[in-house]
């Protein structure tokens, strides 16, 4: 059985081969997808359920992993406040290139300042702070670092403290590299491996979607997941839940580069 599930995650790493950062980035970091004027827009939801999550138990620590990161630094804005170092990976060359861009001032990467901007006001803090939160998180990303999920052991030997990570965040990664439900559970195990005892989980993840397009003409298969099995995989893998949103995509959202029909947020701890 492991070596079959092996085999299928080896054909989907197969499935990224043509896997283009800049046209992920404009399918869903602009508008209408990115849009900061609209109450109803996704990617305000999922930094605003960053935000309250952290502060909410005031996670805060040593280490932060982003697990899987893509082409993407949002979902580690809020948390380069409360950790002294922040790890970012991802299982293709070109994302990590993509991220060391930023982390470089390259001017040719994606502009995230709307993003800066608007977690700045999350946290109470005026808009113009943005570029003291940029210079912040690029002081703490300690390390740009390649990821296999389906592997037991997903980073390389010595790149985290003997303890593990104090939390991980993980968005879009693990029902995207997954060919089915049992992988998609196993990866979250694996990511386990990662954490401390009593450590915390940040994931954020599709409902409903069974493709999307990672460049023009590349369908990339991703499970379909509902609430139930996302509440079964947390709990299978050795986590307990702790709050789970969701997120129901309005129809001017739809806008052909996926299926997806929600989006949730799960809060949950090491057991």
């Amino acid at each position: 059985m492991e070596g079959e599930m092996l085999k299928t995650a080896a054909a989907m790493k197969a499935c990224y081969q043509g896997f283009d950062p800049a046209a992920y980035l404009q399918y869903n970091y602009t508008p209408p997808r990115a849009d900061f004027e609209r109450r109803d827009s996704i990617v305000p939801w999922k930094l605003s359920c960053l935000h309250r999550a952290l502060t909410e138990d005031d996670i805060r620590g040593d280490v932060l992993v982003d697990v899987g990161s893509g082409p993407t630094l949002y979902q580690v804005m809020s948390g380069c406040e409360r950790f002294n170092r922040v790890i970012l990976s991802d299982f293709l060359e070109v994302n990590r290139r993509e991220l060391q861009s930023w982390l470089q001032e390259d001017k040719s990467s994606l502009d995230w300042t709307t993003y800066f901007k608007y977690v700045c006001q999350l946290e109470g803090r005026s808009s113009s702070a943005w570029t003291e939160k940029a210079a912040r998180l690029r002081s703490v990303v300690s390390d740009v670092l390649p990821i296999d999920v389906h592997q037991s052991c997903p980073l390389s030997q010595g790149s985290l403290p003997s303890y593990g990570a104090d939390c991980l965040v993980s968005a879009f990664c693990l029902e995207s590299v997954s060919p089915d439900l049992p992988s998609f559970t196993s990866a979250l195990s694996n990511i386990s491996s990662l954490l401390k005892r009593g450590g915390y989980l940040l994931l954020i993840g599709a409902l409903g979607e069974s493709f999307y397009m990672g460049a023009p003409g590349l369908c990339i298969p991703v499970v379909p997941l509902d609430e139930a099995q996302v509440c079964f995989s947390l709990r299978a893998s050795g986590y307990e839940l702790l709050q789970l949103c969701i997120y129901h995509l309005p129809a001017d959202m739809k806008v052909g580069v996926d299926d997806v029909t929600g989006v949730f947020f799960a809060k949950a701890k090491k057991a």
